[in-house]
């Protein structure tokens, strides 16, 4: 298996994303493909060990979108650009799945024009995990459609509930769409008409949840609109933040907080583990026909690291080939 990786997009590149391939390398017996620039990723190479160095290629590519550039403008402009070498990497075959923390708005469109939608899906959507008291949640959409309709939140049900089980390994995931009430007739005209659809779906539907109840972790996919899906995504990140400032500023208040900050300090660790975004790697981009990871935009090595075993994941367990039966027709575009 080949993995084609944007070694130039994402805050920290190309070190962190280098460090990251370097450490999957180490792992697992997959070939990375480093798309960037060759003088700037061959001197982060120079430490890797004989195998490792094996397991990685550098693809060059001497352009680079920017966070704040129109994707679909400087995609037209900039042929060479390391996202778009990276998409057509896997659609010419010669890798089987995309990774970039760069501008998600340009691994969307590079997706779309290069690789095209899986047959039936009108819009693709960013599924994203989000940690609660029972392990990891799929939330989605989380940011690719500010604006959608009944169909497309039937279309993000059916492709979470797959990836859930393929990926994740949930069993009959629980599918539920997020709206201000459990009642079947709370909500706007979007999700009330929604509901019947979910109703009717080859899914394990169990109706509403509220944003208050997602932590819990009683419901397996969450499905809401881009706009709705990124504003809990970005509020819970900001919750994890402010959390650990809180608990290093109290812990800091006495002598006594700090001895027992000392003693539970295993059990914070392992509690700030499960909420790091970096643990969960990248979010896929389903609707697309090909395995496409999207990482935040802060992504380190860490996250890097496991977006690119979320990637291989992705494709052994073959969930495009899954969600294509859910959806038969002519290919998408």
């Amino acid at each position: 298996m080949q993995i084609a990786l944007d070694a130039m997009g994402g805050d920290h590149a190309p070190q962190e994303i280098v460090r990251g391939a370097m450490m999957a390398a180490e792992e697992r017996d997959t070939k990375i493909l480093i798309v960037g620039q060759p003088s700037a990723i061959e001197p982060l190479l120079a430490d890797a060990s004989t195998t490792v160095r094996k397991r990685l290629e550098i693809v060059p590519a001497l352009e680079v979108i920017g966070m704040d550039e129109a994707p679909m403008t400087a995609l037209r402009r900039k042929k060479d650009a390391s996202i778009a070498v990276a998409t057509r990497l896997v659609k010419e075959g010669r890798a089987q799945a995309l990774v970039s923390a760069g501008s998600t708005g340009a691994q969307m469109a590079a997706s779309l024009l290069g690789l095209g939608r899986i047959a039936g899906i009108d819009r693709p959507a960013i599924a994203t995990i989000l940690p609660t008291l029972h392990g990891g949640k799929l939330l989605l959409d989380a940011g690719a459609n500010s604006e959608a309709k009944p169909k497309n939140l039937y279309e993000f049900a059916l492709m979470g509930s797959v990836y859930a089980e393929k990926v994740l390994g949930i069993p009959r995931p629980r599918v539920a769409l997020l709206n201000i009430g459990e009642e079947e007739s709370k909500g706007n005209d979007l999700v009330k008409t929604t509901y019947p659809l979910l109703q009717s779906a080859p899914i394990n539907f169990i109706g509403n949840v509220e944003g208050r109840d997602i932590l819990a972790g009683q419901v397996d996919v969450i499905v809401c609109d881009g706009f709705v899906g990124n504003i809990v995504l970005k509020f819970g990140e900001g919750i994890v933040s402010s959390l650990g400032t809180m608990m290093r500023d109290a812990l800091k208040q006495s002598a006594l907080a700090s001895l027992g900050a000392l003693l539970a300090k295993p059990a914070l660790k392992d509690m700030m583990r499960k909420l790091d975004y970096a643990e969960h790697g990248g979010a896929p981009l389903l609707g697309i026909n090909g395995v496409s990871i999207i990482c935040h935009g802060s992504s380190k090595a860490k996250a890097i690291k496991n977006a690119l075993r979320v990637a291989q994941q992705g494709v052994e367990q073959q969930f495009i080939a899954a969600i294509k039966q859910h959806f038969p027709g002519k290919e998408g575009n």
